[in-house]
């Protein structure tokens, strides 16, 4: 059986700093995204995404970086799906306030760069490196 395909889009948000725009859900640094809405196209979504998980308003989207897959169990849909992310260039500036959105598990949210975000790739995924490493972080 084929499995069900969700596509989804996110952002690598960058601020005035050169810094990177984290989350923290459920015990791993990630890159805000989410699931494209009927009726949207991928880039609303992925600027609309970044703005519900984070609260960063403002955002300026810039060049698709990539298509990312992945497959992981749907707890909604109780089953194994394959997730599309199209990943966004995109550039935040001024004084952010930062809202985790705690109702998608997202505990933490932070500004990194260098050693930090080393640290935070040290404790992220495969497919998240592999944008960050592609977008030049």
């Amino acid at each position: 059986m084929e499995k069900k395909k969700i596509i989804a889009g996110g952002g690598l948000v960058l601020n005035d700093a050169g810094e990177l725009l984290m989350i923290f859900r459920r015990g791993k640094w990630d890159l805000p995204k989410g699931k494209l809405d009927e009726g949207e196209t991928i880039e609303q979504c992925a600027v609309r995404e970044v703005e519900e998980e984070t609260g960063v308003t403002g955002i300026v989207r810039g060049e698709l970086i990539s298509i990312g897959y992945h497959e992981y169990f749907d707890t909604y849909l109780k089953e194994e799906v394959i997730k599309e992310t199209h990943w966004y260039a995109m550039k935040v500036s001024g004084k952010q306030v930062l809202v985790p959105q705690t109702e998608e598990d997202i505990t933490a949210i932070g500004w990194v760069k260098g050693v930090d975000l080393e640290k935070c790739l040290l404790n992220s995924y495969a497919n998240v490196v592999e944008v960050v490493r592609k977008a030049g972080g």
